[in-house]
């Protein structure tokens, strides 16, 4: 209750100083457009993060990112919804890609902090059939555990079997 009652207090403000700024036509018309343009906006970005949540299933790869982005859209939407200059800009933040972009990664690291996980990102790099083994000389780096399958042993991992007649 208390929240509610900030927040009323808080869009009254910005009306009022708005409004003594520049009347309350122009304001009344400032309110109209921002939530026409919020929703257009809400709408776009929805729509391109279905998309990309598609593609990234299509790809075969967990759409994290995208899923957190239509969150964050929709929660931006219905921001719009409710009148008020303090929540058409929280929406305005929820909606456009480079504001979202930031929100999005404050949002997971929150949340990799609240519940103790963490995301692991993989960046290129070349998948290679095999299997460990332990040759006797115990374990941990440089003591003996190697990768056997296509391919030849090198200093830092397993060279692609096209590579072996070098």
């Amino acid at each position: 209750m208390p929240f509610v009652l900030l927040y009323l207090v808080v869009e009254i403000l910005a009306l009022v100083a708005v409004g003594s700024v520049i009347g309350v036509g122009w304001t009344l018309v400032l309110l109209l457009a921002a939530a026409v343009l919020g929703v257009w906006l809400a709408r776009r970005e929805g729509v391109r993060a279905l998309q990309a949540i598609g593609e990234a299933v299509a790809n075969r790869r967990m759409p994290a990112a995208e899923l957190t982005d239509g969150l964050l859209v929709a929660v931006g939407g219905l921001l719009f919804l409710i009148p008020g200059l303090v929540t058409d800009l929280a929406g305005l933040l929820l909606v456009l890609p480079p504001t979202r972009s930031f929100i999005r990664r404050r949002v997971l690291r929150a949340a990799e902090q609240r519940t103790g996980l963490r995301t692991v990102h993989i960046h290129g790099g070349e998948i290679v059939e095999g299997e460990v083994v332990d040759d006797g000389r115990g374990s941990g780096p440089g003591t003996g555990r190697a990768v056997e399958g296509p391919g030849r042993a090198t200093d830092d991992g397993l060279a692609p079997p096209d590579a072996r007649a070098s």
